[in-house]
Order: structure tokens, then C-alpha cells, then sequence
């Protein structure tokens, strides 16, 4: 009971015990917030790595892609069927993304993707990041009357209107090409009439370039008709303003152009006119800003991908949706024996993304031993203020050793004063993480609101709030080891004072 006593008596009287456990408070608070946004970005960017790419990928090392993409998807049925539910054949393309602006032509490198509408969904999240909810529960490449999604869909309610986006589809192409007709006849109006001219004169012609288009029957009608459908990334679309509005230079229901290699051998660079039918947007700006998705078939023809004498195309990849529970790594090793690895590449989603995961986690692994560091500080201090006091206290405790108690009862007083120590400030210090990982975008917003400009910007990370994960084991193993520094940063004192003899102690007193 006396060690009690006196451990609360040194809790409420020393003030300087009060600095050691505020340092132990900060430093778990840190850790809680640093490993719960840390673990909350991780968590998003694999889920966004993981929606774009399937289970296990198979790609030709070539360029020109694999034959039979039927034929490949039997061999992978045949060597790991029992593991897989669904599988989808892609067709990888570098390629220049142009669209006019303001009577200006906008060029962007992009990476051309052939998919399959009716398989793609099957084998990863492609449609849940798409803009309309008619193409999130059935994917195509057909343009839709209107009812695209005028707040994002993954943020909630609360996130900035894209007024833009209320017109997008039909009524949006309609209305641009009424005003491009309209500008195209008030051209027709200022130039010289050629009805003095008799029909087929060669002189009118050459006077008038626009005759020959004008005498020609209209073959495609954009109010009525739309070219090839294309999914563009958000990003290529548009721009975030720093206050979180999205701005868009396209549209669903504009037209634009692709220019990409041929599959001959050297290859020739070739155009075609798409038509926006809906915009991707995963949230990772490197998918968001440069991933362009047509019909696989349709860039296969233009490609020359396809055999004329068995109507067979070529793919780059095929991508495979493992059953819930199966194991990726083993499936993986299973084709890699199957396939030559001079013509296939294998590989989880993991192994494609690996240098960026290994990056993240040694970030987080850094973090971790430099904040501990602050807790290891506190640790010093409840050692230098453990010393200081088994100095000041000699007498009492030689008083203590003569009314008889026990070395391991005066060990028994600091070691329990280091836990409490390490347990008032681990404990303030859980508290005060939680709250603030719990308000974290509420107290942003304060500080950007003092400072003047926003502390996490939307532009930048493309979410709307800062993301966070309470791990329990991950606080169980701060709070605990917080516990372990105080502790063990006691022992030594404890030790000294529990080797004091009574009559040493008490000889000059």
C-alpha cells in the first residue's frame, strides 16, 4: 500500500514528472495521427491500383500482342481453372489524345485501352468509376441521353457541383452541333454566290473550295449519329480549381480525335474520330490522367490486329479475377510454369505495382522510428528525473530500508511511478490521437481558414477529405510500447535506489 501512496503523492506534487508525461502524450498522439492517415492513403491508392487491375495479369512481351486471345484463355482454364471466376483480353496502345477548346486544338499523350464492355466489369472496378449509374451497372460505349452524375458519386453529397456536367450526353451534342451548323452557315453567307455560274464549272470550283463539300449528300449527321465511343480519364477532361470546382474542356457528347500506331512492322501512325461517352475517374491521377478506353474489337481493326482470313484479333494482356480466397501468388507461379517467359510476362496486380507499394510502406516504416523517437526522448527524461530523485530522497529511502522495507519494495516504487508515467501519458495521448484523427478534416479546414490557404488541397490529391484507419493492433502496439520506454527507463533508477544500504543512507544525515 505505502508504494501506492507514495507513487500518487510523486504523481500530483512533481511537476517535473508533469513534462515527462506530456512527452509521452505527444509522441503517441503523433503516431496515432501519423499511422492513421498514412494507413487511410495506402488503403485508398491499393483499392484504386487494385480496381484497374485484375488478380493476375498475363502480357506478350511483344508489342504486337498474343494470337488468339480465345485460344490463351483456354491454357490459363486449363492450368488454374478451379482458382478463377472470370477473365477479360485488353489491347495496350501508346497514343495523342486531340480535342478543340475555344477554336484551339488541345493534344495530350495518353495509353489507348481496348477492353471488352461486356467482360471488363467482371474482373475489376472499371465500372464503378464511371460517371453515369446506367454504365455502372452495364458498361457501354453507346452515348447516353443525360443523367450523368453532377457531384462525385465516390464523395457524397456535400462535394461541389459540376454544373457542367448537367447537359452532358445527347442534349450537350445536340446543342453543339446546332451551334456549329449555325457557324458554319454564317460562313457559307460571306462568300461569293456562284449562282451567275453555270453547274460544273471548273472556275467555280476553284473559286469556291467549300462547293464540292456543299454539293456532296450529308453522310453523318453528329445531332443524330455519334462516332466510335471512348472513355476519357477525368483528368484529360478537365482541371480541379484550388477551391475544389471541377472544370471541363470536354464533354460526354463531344467528338475527338486518336492518332496511334499501326501493328505492321515499322508502324504507321493512323487517326480516327471518337465520341466522349463517359469520363473514369479512380482517384489515382496517374490512371485518371493518361488511361483512354475504346472497344477492343474496333481498335484491333484499325490496328490491323486482326487475321482477314479467321476474323481472330490480337490482345496485349489478358486480365484474370481470382475467386474470393484463392491465392494470387500461387496462381501466378502455376502460369508462369505453363507460359515461356520469353513471350508472357505474369504477374499480380502487386508485382506490377510493387516499387510504388515498397515506397509506400518504407515511408511509413520511416516515419514510424522517427516519432518513436520522440517517446524514446520522454524515456531519457523520466530517467534523468528518476536519478535526480533517488539522489534527493536517499534519506527517505534509507528511513524506508529501516522500518523495514524490502529492496524489491523500494524497486517496486519507481518501477510503478514509471507506469504510471507511461500510462497517464500514453493514455491523454490515445485520447487526444482518436479525437483528432476523428476531426482531422474539421481542424484542416480551421487551420487553412488561419493560414489563409488550404492545408490539403483537392487539386493535388483528388479527394475531398483527408483519408483515415484506426488500426487497433497498430495503437495497441504504440500505447504498448510507449508503456515499455517508461518502464524500462525506470529500472535503472529502481535498481540504484533498492541497492542502498540504510546505514549508508542515513550516515550524513
Amino acid at each position: 500500500m505505502y508504494k501506492l501512496l507514495l507513487c500518487l503523492r510523486y504523481l500530483r506534487t512533481r511537476y517535473i514528472a508533469l513534462a515527462s508525461i506530456v512527452s509521452v502524450m505527444l509522441g503517441v498522439a503523433t503516431m496515432i495521427v501519423v499511422n492513421s492517415v498514412m494507413s487511410g492513403f495506402t488503403t485508398e491508392m491499393r483499392n484504386r491500383i487494385h480496381g484497374i487491375l485484375a488478380d493476375v495479369v498475363v502480357d506478350a512481351r511483344s508489342l504486337e500482342g498474343m494470337n488468339d486471345a480465345q485460344w490463351h484463355m483456354e491454357q490459363i482454364r486449363r492450368v488454374a481453372g478451379d482458382q478463377i471466376e472470370g477473365m477479360t483480353p485488353t489491347v495496350a496502345v501508346p497514343a495523342m489524345l486531340s480535342f478543340q477548346y475555344g477554336g484551339q486544338w488541345i493534344t495530350r499523350q495518353v495509353q489507348l485501352i481496348g477492353i471488352d464492355p461486356q467482360t471488363q466489369g467482371r474482373v475489376s472496378d472499371f465500372g464503378k468509376y464511371l460517371q453515369h449509374p446506367e454504365n455502372r451497372g452495364a458498361m457501354s460505349f453507346q452515348l447516353r441521353r443525360c443523367g450523368y452524375d453532377t457531384r462525385d458519386h465516390q464523395a457524397g453529397p456535400e462535394t461541389p457541383e459540376r454544373v457542367q456536367m448537367r447537359d452532358a450526353g445527347w442534349p450537350h451534342r445536340r446543342r453543339v452541333a446546332r451551334a456549329k451548323a449555325f457557324h458554319e452557315q454564317l460562313i457559307e453567307s460571306y462568300e461569293p454566290s456562284s449562282a451567275a455560274e453555270p453547274a460544273g464549272n471548273d472556275s467555280n470550283a476553284a473559286l469556291d473550295p467549300f462547293a464540292a463539300r456543299r454539293a456532296e449528300p450529308a453522310e453523318f449527321d453528329p445531332a443524330t449519329e455519334q462516332h466510335t465511343g471512348v472513355v476519357l480519364g477525368i483528368a484529360l477532361a478537365g482541371f480541379r480549381t484550388p477551391e475544389g470546382e471541377d472544370r471541363f474542356l470536354t464533354l460526354p457528347g463531344d467528338d475527338v480525335k486518336l492518332t496511334f500506331p499501326t501493328a505492321g512492322t515499322p508502324p504507321s501512325a493512323i487517326s480516327d474520330n471518337f465520341t466522349v461517352v463517359d469520363f473514369y475517374e479512380s482517384k489515382m491521377s496517374e490512371y485518371d490522367s493518361s488511361f483512354v478506353f475504346v472497344p477492343i474489337r474496333k481498335l484491333q481493326e484499325l490496328r490491323g490486329m486482326i487475321d482477314p482470313g479467321t476474323g481472330i484479333g490480337t490482345v496485349s494482356s489478358i486480365q484474370i479475377k481470382l475467386k474470393p480466397g484463392a491465392d494470387a501468388v500461387a496462381v501466378r507461379d502455376r502460369l508462369r510454369a505453363a507460359f515461356p517467359p520469353q513471350l508472357y510476362v505474369v504477374q499480380t496486380w502487386r508485382d506490377k505495382q510493387g516499387p510504388l507499394l515498397a515506397a509506400v510502406q518504407m515511408e511509413t516504416a520511416i516515419l514510424n522510428v522517427l516519432l518513436f523517437l520522440i517517446i524514446a526522448v520522454a524515456g531519457f527524461g523520466i530517467l534523468a528525473i528518476f536519478l535526480m530523485i533517488v539522489v534527493e530522497k536517499t534519506r527517505d529511502i534509507g528511513i524506508l530500508k529501516s522500518l523495514g522495507a524490502s529492496p524489491g519494495g523500494v524497486m517496486g516504487i519507481f518501477l510503478a511511478y514509471g507506469l504510471s508515467l507511461g500510462l497517464v501519458g500514453s493514455g491523454v495521448g490515445m485520447l487526444i490521437g482518436l479525437l483528432f484523427v476523428r476531426y482531422i478534416n474539421e481542424i484542416a479546414d480551421l487551420l487553412g481558414w488561419i493560414m489563409g490557404h488550404e492545408v490539403f488541397s483537392p487539386d493535388i490529391y483528388y479527394f475531398y477529405e483527408i483519408p483515415t484507419m484506426v488500426n487497433p493492433i497498430t495503437i495497441a502496439w504504440i500505447v504498448c510500447g510507449a508503456l515499455a520506454i517508461a518502464v524500462l527507463a525506470s529500472v535503472l533508477p529502481a535498481l540504484r535506489a533498492a541497492l542502498l544500504h540504510p546505514v549508508e543512507a542515513l550516515r550524513y544525515e
